[in-house]
């Protein structure tokens, strides 16, 4: 069920992407904002972070601008300013990974600490990282592949989206038409 939902998601983003009357930054609104209000709904209702998703709320109100910036870089190639698109969901799904890792939510016994290692498993949010913490105090990382890969993807995430808000501060009018379609400007007799 849920391959068919992703399935079904990827084929109406595809279908938002070829449809010429939305605006570029509609669009790029349209397709991010979902799982950020997936994620804020959770912090509210489930685990009652409302301070946390507050935070989630403005970081994606800054990344959107970003976003649409990079998008309106008259200088980029095509090809860089489509790889923020796979490198920002491998990092968040890198991240999820590794503060997962540890598992400590299956039954005592079962998660890959004590099963593996004889540890009790631990986990830090940001900078990520899981590990076994064993009874003389030492530790042991778990998913440092993982980790390399949040990294890199994090890294080249904000280099690009980091142009693209040095772009919407210097050109905020290229921000605004971004959020115009161009059949409003056709309308208007405007190019």
């Amino acid at each position: 069920m849920i391959a068919l939902l992703g399935v079904t998601a990827c084929a109406l983003a595809v279908y938002l992407l070829a449809q010429p009357r939305i605006a570029p930054g509609c669009k790029v609104l349209l397709l991010t904002a979902p799982p950020v209000a997936g994620v804020v709904w959770l912090l509210v209702v489930v685990y009652e972070r409302r301070l946390t998703a507050g935070v989630v709320v403005a970081v994606f109100a800054v990344v959107l601008i970003a976003l649409i910036g990079l998008l309106a870089h008259p200088r980029l190639p095509t090809w860089s300013k489509v790889i923020v698109f796979g490198t920002v969901p491998a990092a968040a799904l890198a991240w999820l990974l590794i503060v997962t890792a540890d598992d400590t939510l299956k039954d005592p016994g079962e998660d890959p600490c004590s099963m593996y290692y004889g540890g009790v498993g631990g986990s830090e949010v940001f900078p990520p990282q899981a590990y076994c913490r064993y009874e003389d105090g030492s530790t042991h990382d778990l998913a440092t592949g993982t980790q390399f890969v949040f990294w890199v993807c994090f890294a080249v995430s904000l280099a690009l989206l980091s142009v693209g808000l040095w772009q919407a501060v210097r050109h905020p009018r290229t921000l605004v038409r971004q959020l115009r379609s161009d059949m409003s400007r056709a309308t208007r007799g405007t190019p």
